[in-house]
């Protein structure tokens, strides 16, 4: 995957953490899971960024990955 692919996937995760956050604020009775799944959006895009500089750094490198990124939590 491109770079600028992987940029538009963490745009939209971070696009929906914000709204799950928002639907939050207006749906109080809601707002611990509504939160709960903002924070897996974000997760996942902070996980597919570290993937993707480490994936950069080691094709910089020369060298091999001795691990990946995950996206568990």
């Amino acid at each position: 995957m491109n770079g600028m692919a992987i940029m538009e996937n963490v745009r939209r995760y971070r696009t929906i953490a914000s709204l799950y956050r928002q639907t939050a604020a207006f749906r109080p009775l809601h707002s611990g899971s509504l939160l709960a799944q903002a924070k897996e959006w974000e997760h996942r895009a902070v996980a597919e960024l570290e993937a993707y500089y480490e994936a950069f750094y080691y094709a910089a490198s020369g060298n091999a990955p001795t691990h990946s990124a995950s996206c568990a939590a």
